[in-house]
């Protein structure tokens, strides 16, 4: 394999968060919108620097977010990333 091949392995493994923002949030388990991955907290193991979830604000009309009413999406509950989506399986 010659490096320029291995280099755009590398890159096909790699996920970056703009990468992922502007996806739809679906449940498999209920085929539920959840919302859009935007303007959302990430929080974030200290220890291990690893994501543990997506903290997405819930809105009201006109874009005024609604106090104390969020979503967290778990990291060990995504399922696939796709183009346009990403599916998550929850409970929920």
């Amino acid at each position: 394999m010659h490096i320029n091949q291995l280099q755009m392995n590398i890159r096909r493994d790699v996920l970056r968060y703009k990468d992922l923002s502007g996806k739809e949030i679906v449940n498999i388990n209920h085929g539920k919108r959840l919302g859009i991955l935007g303007q959302t907290d990430l929080e974030i193991d200290k220890t291990t620097g690893h994501i543990q979830s997506f903290i997405i604000p819930s809105y009201k009309w006109f874009g005024f977010k609604k106090e104390d009413v969020q979503s967290r999406i778990y990291w060990k509950s995504i399922k696939k990333i796709g183009e346009d989506m990403i599916m998550i399986e929850s409970d929920d």
